[in-house]
């Protein structure tokens, strides 16, 4: 963590560095003050000198002091903008990454605690980036300054200071390494507390009809308890340590006063000097006292930090750096092949895909069939670049994929999801994802050739109409037309479709398949087929099981009849259609 800190705090490191420069100049101002003060107070109580005499003295002070509440706002203001800048590129930086590692990486972590670590967890880094790592510097610097001042004055003040100075920062790390786990267990409660939250509003429509929206409510309370437990527990740690931090901050001012209380009576130093190092003194600990008080928010924002460094250390695939590969790929027609291709996921020892070989000939329909964890999924992801292939490789063109970088990889490919993902938002917004230049009346043809421009039209501000999250205001056809339409407004040579009919009424799966007969034309295309009319206009179909291919059947013309699947399926057995068994 030491080691990557630097690279995390560049954006704000020359702020950084000028909120330590400013809290230098604000301790030489402060060492100012004190001194004009002092002599104020000596020359009126002592020498008895009038207004006009001290008067020069008191402008001095009195700007001093002006200056002094300049510096203290200035140096705030830095360190704020120093922190928002760092935190601003920070939560660049890891939804980047994020976006570099994919779904493969985010469906096997908790979208809460992701949400958590990149909102919270972030915003948390303020106190940490903007006053502890500052302070750590200044607690050093400040009291060196005030000490060396002080030497000329009187150097048994400064040696008694210099001595008694490191032992509250030692003393306070001690006690704060005990408050440091506690808020680290804090953090964690705090992301599982996140994740189960975002996890109950999302499946608001299962517990209610389930009728266990009381036992999740009561989970939710015992929850938000072990969360309140851990951070009162936080808390006590902290007050403890601010506890230990004020009784040897005082206790070291009472001991440089008495010192100087005895030496003063006997005219060992002079009422100037034993006054002016009285004032000094309480400066001389004041970074240190700000330190252990800061040292409560800057672990709150470390414990934070260490999640985010965890998922930007997450090893991601290397990415090619020259593009150029990816325009010698003529987009028309696209020919796709997989030569003994393997591939598993981390932590697992058994390989989702052994050693497939399969060809998709230019604009070709091709069935993917298998009962559940055959390996479909993963061979879509697979050519989606979601996830490289451990062995083996996979063409385009001729073109090995791994040369490409993905996002040049990806104006090539469209997906229809079983369930698309629609954001809150409005409907134009949602189709031009697929291709943000695209002009109000591409949009719209895009809708009409998908099937969905005449439900838009009904809807009461047409295609501005907003659709809430997750598209929750449109029906499943709705939706999944769509995301047909982004396909079409993305016109890219090879079609991925995931059973996009599967979960439709008879009327929506009729509007929806003639959507995509539309689309398939004249494009490459991998069906993952549960049912005979997904397959009927396949020219080949691959049964995959346990993550091999099986049978590669051929099929001529468009069959017709039913394909009973139900125990076949299940059992891994044949899957039978009209002229078509493939085991």
């Amino acid at each position: 963590m030491k080691k990557a800190l630097p690279r995390l705090i560049r954006p704000a490191r020359n702020a950084l560095w000028l909120t330590v420069i400013i809290g230098a100049a604000l301790a030489v101002v402060t060492m100012a003050q004190m001194t004009w003060l002092s002599a104020v107070v000596s020359r009126v109580f002592l020498s008895h000198a009038n207004l006009a005499q001290v008067m020069p003295i008191l402008l001095f002070l009195s700007s001093a002091m002006v200056v002094r509440a300049l510096l203290t706002y200035w140096r705030e203001v830095v360190a704020q903008r120093g922190a928002r800048r760092a935190k601003s590129a920070l939560r660049e930086r890891l939804f980047a990454h994020l976006l570099r590692l994919g779904p493969a990486y985010c469906k096997d972590e908790s979208t809460g605690e992701l949400v958590a670590t990149a909102s919270e967890g972030i915003e948390r880094l303020d106190a940490y980036i903007g006053r502890y790592l500052p302070q750590v510097y200044l607690s050093v610097l400040v009291p060196l300054l005030i000490a060396l001042y002080i030497v000329p004055h009187d150097w048994i003040s400064a040696l008694l200071l210099l001595f008694t100075g490191p032992i509250i920062p030692l003393l306070t790390i001690l006690v704060g390494s005990y408050a440091e786990k506690r808020i680290q267990s804090q953090w964690n409660a705090l992301a599982r507390m996140s994740s189960h939250f975002l996890d109950v509003i999302q499946g608001l429509t299962t517990l209610k009809l389930f009728g266990r929206s009381s036992a999740e409510g009561a989970r939710v309370s015992r929850i938000s308890e072990a969360f309140r437990d851990k951070t009162m527990r936080a808390l006590r740690m902290a007050f403890l340590s601010g506890m230990v931090l004020e009784f040897m901050v005082s206790a070291a001012i009472g001991l440089v006063a008495v010192t100087l209380g005895v030496r003063l009576l006997n005219n060992a130093i002079s009422f100037e000097q034993a006054f002016l190092i009285l004032l000094l003194t309480p400066e001389f600990y004041r970074p240190l006292r700000e330190l252990g008080t800061q040292r409560h928010a800057g672990m709150e924002g470390k414990a934070a930090l260490k999640r985010i460094l965890e998922i930007l250390e997450r090893e991601q695939r290397p990415e090619p750096q020259a593009s150029s590969a990816g325009g010698s790929i003529s987009s028309q027609p696209l020919s796709i092949q997989l030569n003994d291709v393997t591939c598993s996921y981390p932590g697992s020892e058994r390989p989702a895909l052994q050693q497939i070989t399969l060809a998709l000939p230019p604009g070709s329909i091709t069935a993917l069939v298998g009962p559940s964890g055959a390996g479909k999924s993963t061979l879509c992801s697979l050519l989606l670049r979601f996830i490289d292939a451990r062995q083996g490789e996979i063409t385009a063109n001729g073109i090995d994929l791994s040369s490409l970088a993905v996002e040049d990889w990806h104006r090539y490919v469209a997906l229809v999801p079983q369930r698309p993902h629609l954001f809150a938002g409005s409907i134009y917004a949602n189709i031009q994802l697929a291709r943000a230049d695209a002009s109000r009346q591409e949009i719209e043809e895009a809708a009409r050739l998908a099937g969905a421009s005449e439900f838009i039209q009904q809807l009461p501000e047409g295609y501005d109409t907003e659709i809430g999250e997750q598209g929750l205001r449109l029906s499943a056809g709705q939706a999944q037309r769509l995301a047909i339409a982004r396909a079409f407004l993305k016109n890219a040579p090879l079609l991925i479709l995931d059973e996009p009919t599967s979960h439709l009424d008879p009327v929506s799966e009729t509007l929806v398949q003639q959507a995509l007969t539309r689309l398939m034309r004249n494009r490459t295309v991998l069906v993952i087929a549960h049912r005979y009319n997904t397959i009927k206009h396949a020219r080949q179909i691959v049964s995959l099981k346990e993550g091999r291919i099986v049978k590669i059947s051929q099929q001529a013309g468009y069959a017709e009849g039913s394909w009973d699947e139900c125990s076949a399926l299940r059992e891994g057995g044949p899957y039978i259609s009209r002229g078509v068994t493939v085991r």
